[in-house]
């Protein structure tokens, strides 16, 4: 079993920054952040593997990063240029595929609205 536990959402304004962090209980190969804005389908926002090879939806491109620190089990997602469409309930996730995650966080929301 793992633990996940997320941190640093929030309101921010339209083209501002917020970084989110994800703790997990124990080092696993794959790590996401997913993303379901009311209404909407959950949508795979960005994943990293412990190699550090990276996947980005199109909609992000350019716009956030996600990173890793192997030694301490974590995830971030840097979101910059925010924008009101990036408003949702963002969950981290892990496990051997970030495509079929294994666990998840209990999500954090982030809003973006002046």
């Amino acid at each position: 079993q793992v633990q996940l536990v997320e941190s640093g959402g929030g309101l921010v304004q339209p083209g501002g920054s917020l970084r989110l962090s994800c703790a997990a209980s124990r080092s696993i190969f794959s790590m996401a952040w997913f993303r379901q804005a009311t209404g909407k389908q959950r949508e795979l926002v960005a994943s990293i593997t412990s190699g550090g090879t990276t996947n980005y939806a199109d909609s992000v491109k350019g716009r956030f990063t996600i990173s890793r620190d192997n030694a301490k089990n974590t995830v971030y997602l840097q979101m910059n240029s925010l924008k009101p469409e990036d408003s949702a309930v963002y969950y981290c996730t892990a496990g051997p595929s970030a495509l079929r995650p294994a666990y998840w966080g209990q999500g954090t929301q982030v809003t973006v609205s002046s």
